[in-house]
């Protein structure tokens, strides 16, 4: 397990060209390797404007590589107050290549999930950039509505897609850790993007599958809405999760957004517009 960042209760950035414009972030993140896990195999990067967690696979120590390779590499870009596509690409190009040099650690392979979001500018205006591969997600709390901001990228997903499934059937089904996309085993890494407005008052989550196995999209959205604090509501996911069995790794990253520059509300249905 890799961690890059601390919690912080208050972080300052200002928007390029906004006469003193600036957004206000307040983010924690914890992790735990659950009960039934020898080892942590998930990393984490909490260090604006980046916001991510790798959940790694492959076996032995492999896992601990992949997703430790990931975080590595995306905390080479936090140098810059925004980021954009290319950056992330590129950060996970050069984590693929960082675990092909340590292939020879296991005979499994070695590779890992990632989501998260990042802080970009579009047509110059800040917005979230979500990005994710594999099974890992990025929810959204905003007036007490909980989105989900990235698509599973598994068979269950393209089972429940296609209408084979239903969502209760998909919550038991036996492939359901079975993913169609990673970073890592010798492939490409292609991504998910999607922008997102930045508003006040939002909370966003980003965490592993350790979480969204042992809670429901309500006790999701519960924990996050009762939490005071980014730190206070990691905490009660953290403890629900491991209180209903902790099978898995869990990871938690909760970002509030405090202030943004005074702009007009987007119209429409807030959400992904994809690349």
């Amino acid at each position: 397990m890799t961690q890059i960042g601390r919690s912080s209760k208050r972080h300052h950035v200002a928007v390029p060209g906004g006469d003193g414009a600036r957004i206000t972030l307040a983010w924690a993140a914890l992790t735990d390797k659950g009960y039934r896990r020898a080892v942590n195999e998930d990393s984490l990067i909490a260090k604006s404007p980046i916001f991510a967690v790798a959940d790694g696979m492959g076996g032995h120590s492999a896992g601990d590589i992949a997703s430790a390779a990931v975080v590595s590499r995306l905390a080479e870009r936090v140098s810059a107050s925004f980021v954009d596509e290319r950056a992330i690409d590129s950060a996970l190009r050069a984590a693929v290549v960082d675990m092909e040099k340590s292939a020879g650690q296991t005979d499994l392979g070695t590779g890992t999930t990632v989501t998260g979001f990042a802080l970009t500018t579009a047509d110059g205006a800040p917005n979230w950039l979500v990005f994710n591969i594999g099974d890992s997600r990025v929810y959204e709390l905003e007036e007490g509505e909980l989105r989900q901001l990235t698509v599973d990228h598994s068979i269950v997903q393209e089972l429940l897609d296609a209408g084979a499934i239903t969502p209760a059937e998909a919550e038991v089904h036996p492939h359901s850790n079975v993913i169609t996309r990673a970073v890592g085993f010798n492939e490409d890494p292609v991504p998910d993007f999607a922008l997102v407005p930045i508003v006040a008052g939002t909370r966003l989550l980003a965490c592993s599958d350790g979480l969204t196995k042992e809670l429901t999209e309500h006790g999701i959205r519960h924990f996050l809405t009762v939490g005071t604090s980014p730190l206070d509501a990691a905490g009660q996911l953290m403890d629900a999760a491991l209180g209903n069995g902790g099978r898995d790794n869990v990871t938690v990253v909760v970002v509030d957004v405090l202030e943004t520059p005074e702009s007009p509300r987007p119209s429409g249905r807030r959400g992904a517009k994809k690349r």
